[in-house]
């Protein structure tokens, strides 16, 4: 059944308020068919854009090769605004999860002009033998203006050691309440076991450990200390790592806040069944590894379909399920490799408005969709573009929203980060 929980939480305890409404099936396209309008090209794998307070005439269009290039009204800037290539690993150009995934503006930018990126770097000494590579957030100081950054300012916030080369999460942004949010996989392979995996009850549902998780941390302005602990994150006082702010994740690549109601609208990656999009609270349980999506999931039959699964976590809280559902492309009928997030929209597009606009990786052409609320469940459309197909082309990278809060479109004509074929699309009205 459909979940949406109200968590109330003081220290560890929580208090759930469920509602459950029944499954809907995906309701017919939105009546408007949309274009895509070609903003940018040439890139690599334009994976993540971000808007920095302050700075309206631009967005700021990350590749996942290691740059971050700033698209005005006049195309992308030569120039890129921050340049890491030298310290992410080296990537697989055929396919591959890792290099610079993401990046955030303070709050009070460009006048506090500290700037954080979440890229892997090549696995640092003393990591666990057999691990790939270390998964890095870092601190960086801008310019005067804002519109460039001194790599040599970079301080390392967090370091993970991570096992696996996929499922790294990646995701840094700021919430309203000030916080800086920070998404983390499961540690990869499949299943959630393996290589650093915990044995019992994979790493989704150990509280003991950063994967599969949501973090939250205080970004302060001490020197001497990279973080601090909000003190009503779930375990600030105890029972599991306190950065945590929600659990059970296999992949969560992508998070975006809505920036009227502030909900958290995370997307997080399936294994061979069911993709999802989760709508966020604190404390909240999103049932990786006991379920797949909203169905249960057996590690030792992944495609199977398992009937009977606990709906409660190990410290009785319930199971929240997704909002909204896609199927794996290893189902008869599947509707892409992977969900890709993500913008809760609020733009001049009627037919999108308050909405939450995402879509798939396939191959040969991706498709989007929105999620409506929809009286206690979400209504899923499809967004069909530019034709017949109704696709986007080739894969699709990222749903992201520009500084007028219109819809941008990322994506390539490869899998993996190789060739010039990066493209980034403004989506509008025909």
């Amino acid at each position: 059944m459909a979940l949406i929980a109200a968590v109330l939480l003081i220290g560890a305890a929580a208090a759930f308020v469920l509602i459950t409404t029944p499954p809907r099936e995906p309701s017919p396209p939105i009546e408007q068919e949309l274009h895509l309008e070609l903003a940018a090209e040439g890139l690599v794998n334009p994976i993540a854009a971000a808007v920095a307070p302050g700075i309206d005439d631009r967005v700021f269009i990350v590749d996942q090769v290691g740059t971050v290039r700033a698209l005005t009204a006049d195309g992308l800037e030569d120039e890129p605004f921050l340049d890491l290539r030298d310290e992410i690993i080296g990537l697989n150009p055929s396919y591959d999860e890792r290099g610079l995934l993401s990046i955030a503006f303070h709050p009070d930018y460009p006048a506090d002009p500290r700037v954080y990126a979440f890229y892997t770097a090549p696995l640092r000494d003393g990591a666990p033998d057999g691990y790939d590579h270390t998964n890095v957030i870092v601190e960086m100081t801008a310019s005067e203006d804002g519109l460039s950054v001194d790599e040599s300012t970079a301080r390392t916030i967090l370091a993970i050691d991570h096992p696996a080369n996929n499922h790294n999460g990646g995701q840094v942004l700021f919430g309203p309440d000030g916080y800086l949010y920070v998404t983390i996989g499961d540690g990869g392979a499949q299943n959630d076991r393996g290589l650093g995996h915990n044995a019992t009850a994979g790493n989704g549902q150990d509280t003991g450990t950063l994967f599969g998780k949501v973090l939250r941390l205080d970004i302060g302005t001490e020197e001497d200390s990279a973080y601090g602990i909000p003190e009503n994150n779930p375990f600030a006082s105890g029972g599991g790592r306190p950065e945590i702010f929600a659990f059970g994740f296999r992949n969560p690549a992508y998070a975006a806040f809505d920036a009227e109601t502030g909900d958290l609208f995370v997307a997080d990656a399936g294994q061979d069944r069911y993709e999802e999009v989760n709508l966020v609270v604190r404390g909240g349980n999103y049932g990786w590894r006991i379920r797949e999506g909203a169905h249960c999931f057996d590690p030792d039959n992944p495609r199977g379909n398992p009937t009977d699964c606990p709906d409660r976590g190990a410290r009785g809280e319930e199971l929240i399920d997704p909002i909204g559902e896609l199927t794996n492309s290893a189902l008869p009928g599947g509707e892409g490799a992977t969900v890709i997030g993500g913008a809760p929209y609020r733009g001049s597009i009627e037919a999108l408005n308050g909405g939450y606009v995402f879509g798939a990786f396939s191959g040969g052409g991706s498709p989007l969709f929105v999620l409506f609320p929809d009286g206690g469940n979400w209504t899923r459309r499809s967004v069909p573009v530019d034709g017949p197909s109704g696709l986007v082309p080739g894969y699709l990278l990222a749903v992201a929203l520009d500084q007028d809060g219109e819809v941008l479109v990322l994506g390539s004509g490869s899998a993996g980060p190789s060739g010039t074929s990066g493209k980034v699309w403004r989506l509008v009205e025909r």
